[in-house]
């Protein structure tokens, strides 16, 4: 009877155990497009485990449940898929290398950036939707107007799609504005920091794309050296 309760009592113990053990953990996280400072929106973050997902918003940030050892799948289109495994509840940084870009039928290779972007809106107007999906209201004018444009910029198939991706256009276009300011290379020139303080560093304080609107590069600079003072008192603290 005694050997049956020292076993029941290990059992129930080694149960408990386990359960506190796989208890969920909030884990948060950014999306960054590797080499760049470009955060990546609507990225979709799998716990493997649970088979739970969440969308990374449009700062690149996310928060997800999770047990300490959960495998989480990392997603985001037009980006290499990336898979890690969460031992700690430690803030993540995940970085996406970028793959071909594609729009439906439009393949962009070969150019920078911002020329990728310009072609899909060219595009967009070569399909027919020259308001990008938001038609002024002059278009109801039957005298000299055109109301059958006006509908089907507001319900057509494509002007959505334009529309969409016009939102996405502009919130890389600000991102990029950021990055010409604020990046690793010019932080790593002008701090010493490297490694995973780099990182954290560039992720606290990346600046927003108004507050670099009229910056030239003595205003980069002279931002990085004093957040990067800023941030060096906080390692001490």
């Amino acid at each position: 009877m005694r050997a049956f309760f020292l076993l029941w009592l290990v059992f129930m113990l080694m149960t408990i155990g386990s359960r506190i053990y796989a208890q969920d953990v909030l884990v948060k996280g950014v999306i960054i497009e590797k080499g760049t400072n470009i955060r990546i929106a609507l990225g979709v973050i799998t716990n493997k485990h649970s088979g739970k997902a969440v969308g990374s918003n449009d700062l690149g940030l996310f928060n997800i449940k999770v047990n300490l050892g959960d495998t989480l799948l990392i997603e985001k289109r037009n980006f290499v898929s990336q898979q890690i495994v969460v031992n700690s509840n430690k803030d993540i940084l995940i970085y996406l290398i970028r793959s071909s870009v594609t729009l439906d039928e439009v393949t962009v290779k070969g150019k920078t950036k911002i020329e990728d972007l310009q072609e899909i809106r060219r595009e967009f107007k070569r399909q027919g939707s020259f308001y990008e999906g938001k038609p002024p209201l002059a278009l109801l004018n039957p005298l000299n107007g055109s109301p059958l444009t006006f509908f089907y910029e507001l319900f057509g198939k494509t002007p959505a799609k334009a529309r969409r991706f016009k939102r996405y256009y502009d919130k890389e276009i600000r991102l990029m504005q950021v990055d010409n300011f604020f990046n690793k290379t010019l932080v790593s020139k002008h701090t010493p920091l490297e490694g995973k303080n780099l990182d954290k560093f560039m992720l606290e304080y990346s600046p927003t794309a108004e507050m670099v609107k009229h910056w030239n590069n003595y205003d980069a600079v002279n931002y990085i050296k004093l957040s990067a003072k800023k941030f060096a008192d906080t390692l001490k603290n």
